[in-house]
């Protein structure tokens, strides 16, 4: 609990970026076309996805980390009593958990994850 479980890396080519992961890294990619969206695999560690959501970075937040927490709804309330703010609220993705993005208290946004 409450260490890093997902990396998502923005990207405007889902095909381009997993190749490119792929072939440096040696990482695995799995397209979702219900959320336009692929997931990694990385041969060791943390996985993620490559996300056409996101802004590449020096336009946006660039990289969104994610941290799981047993209980979303809680942990943003305990974020907004330390001075963050909710990004976006508890959302499901089905199948595989829940999500929610808050920004700390110098502006990064984070994302929350639970099972």
């Amino acid at each position: 609990m409450n260490g890093i479980c997902h990396v998502e890396i923005p990207t405007v080519n889902l095909d381009r970026v997993s190749k490119f992961y792929s072939e440096i890294f040696g990482w695995e990619s799995e397209y979702m076309k219900e959320f336009d969206y692929s997931t990694f695999k990385t041969p060791e560690g943390v996985g993620g996805g490559f996300s056409k959501q996101l802004k590449v970075a020096g336009k946006g937040i660039g990289i969104l980390i994610y941290i799981m927490v047993g209980d979303i709804e809680a942990t943003l309330k305990n974020i907004e009593s330390h001075g963050g703010k909710t990004v976006s609220p508890k959302s499901p993705i089905p199948g595989v958990g829940h999500i929610g993005v808050f920004a700390d208290s110098e502006g990064n946004e984070i994302g929350l994850f639970s099972a």
